[in-house]
């Protein structure tokens, strides 16, 4: 039996947790899509990791939490990519607001959705260095040496990644129907 400190019991306290949780779930969430391309699953890992972490709170301290609960998601993650026979199916909901709208034809609006639905399908089916490097710096507005940063490789590694995302990217929008 091991002896706690109040640190090490403080996550288990509803308003800790709850702080916690605030704090941590954007973050966590978006590092997830970003390192694994599927928004459906995103969240629920998300949510199953917050559980796990609230179930397991006695055993994990306040210093060891954000690490427990992103190697937990990490894993459930990994385990949901084996277990996929598909990969990556991208189906992200895309909610678009036109303000303008009543300018454009019908016909522009479907086509930009068409392109969109490929974009996305293309950028799912990215490997998942690619992906996540396009995405930081494309979506994020991460510049090539903060990204090397977080990935601890050479902006060099990053610019080579992001080339062949791009191409890659170009080529598959053109052969997706």
């Amino acid at each position: 039996m091991s002896i706690k400190n109040e640190d090490e019991t403080s996550i288990c306290k509803e308003k800790s947790f709850q702080a916690f949780f605030n704090t941590h779930a954007s973050l966590l969430r978006n590092f997830l899509y970003y390192k694994f391309g599927n928004l459906n699953d995103v969240d629920d890992i998300v949510q199953d990791a917050f559980i796990k972490l609230w179930k397991n709170c006695s055993k994990v301290s306040s210093a060891t939490a954000k690490s427990y609960l992103f190697k937990t998601a990490i894993n459930q993650s990994t385990s949901l990519l084996r277990h996929n026979t598909v990969k990556l199916k991208h189906q992200k909901e895309v909610r678009y607001i036109n303000n303008d709208a009543s300018s454009e034809s019908p016909e522009f609006i479907l086509e930009e959705k068409e392109f969109k639905l490929k974009l996305e399908k293309a950028i799912s089916a990215l490997p998942d260095r690619q992906r996540e490097v396009f995405l930081l710096n494309r979506i994020e507005k991460k510049t090539y040496r903060e990204i090397a940063e977080l990935s601890d490789v050479s902006v060099k590694a990053i610019e080579k990644l992001m080339h062949k995302a791009l191409l890659k990217l170009r080529s598959n929008i053109k052969n997706i129907p």
